[in-house]
């Protein structure tokens, strides 16, 4: 029972580290390929 438990605990632990509240980090090139592409339209 305790095994389960544990088992139990570490699941919930590793999925709740693994959330991305807000979405997916963008890298700097990202970044600034999107301020280019806004800033070339005008």
């Amino acid at each position: 029972m305790a095994h389960q438990k544990r088992r139990d605990e570490a699941a919930w632990k590793s999925r709740k580290q693994a959330q991305h509240p807000h979405g997916k980090i963008k890298s700097l090139k990202e970044l600034s390929g999107e301020y280019e592409e806004q800033h070339t339209t005008l």
